[in-house]
């Protein structure tokens, strides 16, 4: 192989790393969140110490509890409840997130809650 080719491989190898290494970057939230909850994005509910994200698929609806400020250990929590069911919940310390928690709704209205320290939130009957 000349030099000429060699070049040219490395320059090709060197801009396939760079386009993989920024799309990375250009959607870290999307990443992250597929490889807890699968599905799309139902809502996102937002509190003064956190977020709950709910995803949805199919008749499955999933939902996680995130800090604002992730690091230190913590109380958190996370509940999901389809009408007429018991409430799926995931409380703890925990530095980053609680749950996923994972609940069969079928194409029932579900409650959703969440907690981080002192802040709360919950949705009232939502996806229905």
């Amino acid at each position: 192989m000349d030099m000429g080719a060699l070049r040219r491989r490395v320059a090709l190898g060197m801009a396939v790393l760079s386009t993989s290494g920024l799309l990375a970057l250009a959607a870290p939230g999307t990443a992250q969140a597929a490889a807890v909850c699968p599905g799309r994005k139902a809502a996102t509910l937002p509190f003064s110490t956190g977020t709950v994200h709910v995803f949805r698929r199919g008749g499955y609806v999933c939902a996680y509890t995130a800090p604002k400020n992730p690091g230190a250990k913590r109380t958190m929590s996370v509940s999901v409840q389809a009408r007429g069911n018991r409430p799926v919940v995931d409380e703890g310390r925990y530095t980053r997130r609680a749950g996923p928690v994972t609940v069969h709704a079928g194409h029932r209205c579900v409650l959703v809650k969440g907690a981080v320290g002192g802040g709360s939130v919950s949705s009232g009957w939502i996806l229905c």
